[in-house]
């Protein structure tokens, strides 16, 4: 069986099987920062992209809509923002976007095609994410989405369900990513691994799926929900490592 792997999931054009090399670095996106002290630790630590999540649905703010908008002025090109909402409709999302000065929105909710095909004409340079929230048994739903969001959005991002907390994501634990790998290997578009990745299994879970990114929210953080500056080196090492694992078996694939 050939293997698959995709480049940069923000600025990348896909490339499959054993042959191809990956032109950019995979990306590695945290969510979650409370101040600028949290923005510059991921910055300094090599983190890609940084995720701000806001607005209705959102069961435990990290930061105002206020201080968003100021911490991510201070996230420099080529790093990004990216809005994690729980909207859905295409023209409050657009609002939003544009209130935050982000290019970038991942989809965490329930949204309607015909809404994400409204969102690209409101915003035709918005780079979109859409979740795919792995629960029990719904792998088969999980890939009706795929196909059918995939001419909508420029990647997706796999991440748990919590059935006791009734939470999507930001759960801080894991699902069977024999199911993400599936999802990975359908899809047109980028896959970005999250949930429950940690610094102890994010190089682990990269060598199973061999994902376009990686995201982590709580599995760098402390008990009291502030960033750890140790577990968030270790979980940059730990995945870039991994990423050059499989890009060396790559280039060494006949």
């Amino acid at each position: 069986m050939s293997e698959r792997l995709v480049t940069q999931p923000f600025h990348y054009t896909t490339e499959v099987v054993s042959a191809h090399v990956p032109k950019m670095k995979p990306c590695i996106q945290i969510a979650g920062v409370r101040n600028l002290e949290e923005v510059q630790l991921l910055l300094r630590e090599g983190v890609d992209d940084i995720g701000f999540p806001l607005g209705p649905g959102v069961k435990v703010l990290d930061v105002s809509e206020e201080s968003a908008v100021q911490l991510i002025k201070a996230i420099p090109p080529p790093h990004a923002a990216v809005f994690i909402t729980y909207l859905g409709k295409a023209r409050e999302i657009a609002e939003y976007c544009s209130r935050l000065g982000v290019r970038k929105v991942q989809l965490h909710g329930a949204i309607a095609s015909s809404e994400m095909r409204e969102l690209k004409v409101l915003m035709p340079g918005l780079f979109i994410i859409r979740s795919l929230v792995v629960e029990k048994e719904n792998l088969v739903a999980l890939e009706k989405e795929v196909e059918v969001s995939q001419g909508l959005v420029d990647a997706f991002l796999t991440d748990t369900f919590d059935p006791k907390a009734g939470a999507r994501g930001a759960t801080g634990k894991t699902h069977d990513w024999s199911v993400s790998q599936r999802l990975i290997q359908l899809s047109k578009k980028p896959v970005i691994l999250a949930g429950g990745l940690t610094p102890e299994n994010v190089a682990e879970s990269i060598l199973a799926t061999q994902p376009a990114g990686v995201d982590s929210h709580t599995g760098v953080e402390r008990a009291d929900g502030a960033k750890d500056p140790e577990r968030v080196k270790r979980f940059v090492s730990e995945a870039r490592r991994a990423f050059s694992l499989i890009r060396n078996r790559l280039q060494e694939a006949p």
